[in-house]
């Protein structure tokens, strides 16, 4: 059971990106770094700990489009068919979906909020669902911007750049084609919420030390503004 202490600061990271971008591991990277630095630290992922109706969800995509399960290798890339299936009807499946998943989301953020931890970390976020939208609708663009004031606003949201080309390589669930169209989508996403922090494609290291920097400053502006956690050292974790 985990309680509150009311002197902590927690502070909400998420990463988002198109597969492949390395959210994976940027992710574990981050949370090695901070349990060595004797923080408390829980994961959480989207599709997981959110996202509603999943069993239902993961059922139609498989039944109803045919897409195929699994990652893939590069001798042995699968077929996925589901957020790059696009048509009216599925828009509006999605439009439905997402505004549930925002509403699950705030339930699932605000209690992770007050669990005893330092840092909670989203594996994906509302705006990953957001990205597979047609983004250059003004529609579309009013429905994005309602579910950003619906859902909570993370103290950093990570998009992690990636040549699309790399990525496939990395990940061959997808078309190269739609990757690139993702890639551009998400970059849209920021321009009409300006919410993320755009972490760009460079090697591994430096992108660790580049997510680690702005997580600890977000955790020293928390903490600045929360007196009474200064000093203090926490050592129990965990990881969903």
């Amino acid at each position: 059971m985990y309680g509150r202490k009311e002197s902590k600061s927690t502070i909400l990271v998420s990463f988002s990106g198109i597969d492949g971008a390395g959210k994976s591991t940027q992710i574990q990277a981050l949370y090695t770094s901070l349990r060595e630095r004797r923080l408390d630290v829980i994961v959480l992922t989207f599709w997981d700990n959110v996202a509603a109706f999943r069993a239902i969800r993961e059922a139609a995509v498989h039944t109803l489009l045919g897409s195929e399960k699994g990652v893939g290798t590069s001798s042995a890339p699968v077929n996925r068919r589901d957020k790059n299936v696009r048509s009216w009807p599925l828009t509006l499946v999605r439009l439905c979906m997402y505004f549930v998943d925002a509403i699950v989301l705030c339930i699932v953020a605000n209690e992770a909020m007050h669990l005893d931890a330092d840092v909670v970390i989203f594996d994906r976020y509302i705006y990953d669902e957001l990205a597979n939208l047609n983004l250059q609708s003004k529609f579309m663009q009013a429905y994005v911007k309602l579910i950003m004031k619906l859902a909570p606003k993370p103290h950093i949201s990570f998009l992690l750049d990636a040549d699309p080309a790399q990525a496939r390589a990395r990940k061959p669930e997808y078309p190269l084609e739609f990757l690139q169209t993702h890639r551009l989508s998400y970059l849209t996403l920021n321009e009409i919420a300006g919410t993320m922090t755009i972490i760009d494609p460079t090697s591994i290291g430096a992108v660790e030390e580049d997510v680690l920097s702005h997580a600890m400053g977000a955790l020293t502006i928390a903490r600045s503004a929360n007196p009474q956690q200064n000093g203090s050292s926490y050592t129990h974790s965990a990881a969903s």
